[in-house]
């Protein structure tokens, strides 16, 4: 009678789905570039409609920024989970000894690390597209990287619940935005105080304390999610 084996630590469990991922994202790396892509796009777009015009595009630019990275965010959402599910590998999940809202948790990481932080890196290139002042660049980024996890985090409850859906984008879509709505106000309204000479601090406090209840709580409900979906 052969012995059981060792039981996956969180650790562990953690780095091979990290690495999992990574690996299934290397195979199709030109998919990893769609969210910078259309990031850059979008704001292309806005400056070529607003005519380049230096002191309109500053009036606009924390507004535009937000919205293109919240945007090229929203694409690879209904992915999340929902490759997982058409090969069974949720299933495995939820037998698994780890704990589900741990996988998840590092699910969400994974995402954000893949889609949300590019743009937080190439963000002083959209900037500069958008004649943002260097000045709010700092408060930019400040809440950009706040703002981003939040959002995948709240994103990732609404693709859990509709993960059992088929061809739900839309649907995914109009759950998630009302959602995002805070995210947005307090991220771009962060960069238009510091603009306007006036103390950013308190919207990037408000970003920081929606992320840490965010991240205790939105594993756990998207797990919760996931059990009734599969149930």
């Amino acid at each position: 009678m052969s012995l059981p084996g060792p039981q996956p630590t969180l650790a562990s469990a953690a780095r091979a789905l990290l690495a999992r991922d990574l690996r299934l994202l290397w195979r199709r790396r030109g998919d990893a570039a769609q969210p910078i892509l259309f990031a850059l796009l979008v704001v292309a777009l806005f400056a070529l409609a607003l005519g380049g015009e230096p002191r309109l595009l500053q009036s606009v630019a924390s507004a535009v920024l937000w919205l293109a990275v919240l945007l090229a965010g929203l694409l690879s959402l209904d992915s999340l989970f929902r490759s997982d599910a058409e090969d069974g590998s949720l299933e495995q999940w939820l037998l698994s000894p780890v704990p589900l809202a741990w996988l998840v948790a590092v699910r969400v990481f994974t995402h954000w690390l893949t889609t949300a932080f590019p743009l937080v890196l190439v963000s002083p290139l959209l900037a500069e597209l958008m004649h943002l002042p260097r000045a709010q660049l700092p408060i930019l980024i400040a809440s950009l990287a706040l703002g981003t996890p939040l959002l995948s985090l709240l994103g990732a409850v609404v693709a859990a619940l509709t993960v059992g859906m088929r061809r739900a984008g839309i649907l995914l879509a109009l759950l998630v935005l009302p959602l995002y709505v805070p995210v947005l106000v307090f991220g771009a309204g962060a960069v238009a105080a510091s603009a306007q000479g006036l103390d950013p601090s308190g919207a990037l406090l408000m970003l920081a304390a929606g992320l840490v209840v965010s991240a205790l709580l939105a594993p756990l409900a998207a797990a919760l999610a996931i059990r009734i979906a599969n149930s």
